[in-house]
Formats: structure tokens, sequence, C-alpha cells
């Protein structure tokens, strides 16, 4: 744990509280990034059918694709931070005294905190510039609502990293655990 033991008080009781929403936000996003790739995976073959069998080319499954993919590339980024599974080197980090190793994790998630706010603010300025701007294939959407899934990503990793920062990485824990062949 990065700060001080917090399990017999009040704030102990309230970090179980969060862990408790996380894990349920970690789950509902973790369906979530996996029905986007599911879908994309599905569109994908229906545009290619359609173009070269039917020879009547569709408007729709490539932007559905693209769309699918963002999904699950800033949803799935929160789950994976959450799991430990993202990308990371640690040749120099694993080499450290215990107190560095601590220092370095902490500055890390601090850095992964600063840039995840920026690009929540980044992606919400976005969404809100391009919120009236209408989607071809799509009119029930607007573009900027086609866009929500990078302040919502964002934001969840936001929400995640506080977590770590609090708890300590969640890695080991048995719902994050779900899934994984070492389980």
């Amino acid at each position: 744990m990065w700060l001080p033991d917090f399990s017999r008080t009040f704030g102990g009781f309230m970090l179980h509280v969060y862990q408790r929403l996380m894990d349920l936000l970690y789950l509902f996003a973790m369906w979530l990034a996996g029905i986007a790739l599911l879908l994309m995976v599905a569109v994908i073959p229906v545009g290619i059918f359609a173009r070269y069998v039917m020879n009547s080319a569709l408007s729709w499954p490539e932007p559905m694709a693209i769309m699918c993919m963002v999904a699950f590339t800033f949803i799935g980024a929160a789950v994976a931070y959450r799991s430990g599974s993202h990308i990371m080197v640690a040749m120099v980090t694993d080499r450290l005294p215990p107190a560095l190793k601590k220092f370095s994790a902490l500055l890390a998630d601090l850095m992964m905190l600063a840039i995840s706010l920026f690009i929540f603010w980044y992606s919400l300025l976005l969404c809100s510039e391009l919120w009236q701007q209408p989607v071809a294939e799509f009119p029930l959407l607007t573009a900027g609502q086609t866009y929500l899934p990078l302040p919502l990503g964002s934001a969840l990793t936001v929400l995640f990293i506080l977590e770590q920062i609090l708890a300590g990485p969640q890695a080991h824990r048995p719902v994050v655990r779900l899934g994984n062949s070492d389980a």
C-alpha cells in the first residue's frame, strides 16, 4: 500500500466500498470492450462479403468497425491498466531497492494520472465540439457521440489509477484475475 494502513478506520471502509465499485466498473468495462471487439470482428466480414461477393458495397460496416475499435481501445486500456496487463518495461525498476520501487511506481501512477486527465479534458472538448455534427452512415448519431469512449475510457482509467495509488496494484485480486489462464 502506498499510504498508511486504513483497514481499521472509516477510511478503510470507504476504500473497501471504492474497490467494490471499481470491481463493478471493471467487469462492466471488460464486457463492453469485449462486445465492441466482437462486433468489429463480425462487421468487417459483412462489408467484405457485400463488396466482393455481392458486388454491392455497404456504407455502414467500416464506420461501425472504427467506432467499435475506438470503444475497445479506450475502454480496454482502462481494463488493461487495472489488471496490470499493459505493456511496460521494468528492466530498470526490477533492479531498484524496495523503497525506490515504491517511489517509481507512485511516480509512474502520477504521470499516468496526468496523461489520463489530459486525454479526458481534450476528448471532452472534442465531443462537445462535434456534438451537433451528424454522421452520414448513422443518422441517429452525431460525431460527438461516436467519440464518447475517449472521455469515458480516460475517466475510468483515472478512477483505476486513484485506486492503485490508494490501495496498491489490483492485479492479484480474484475479480481482476477473472479470465486469466493462470487464475
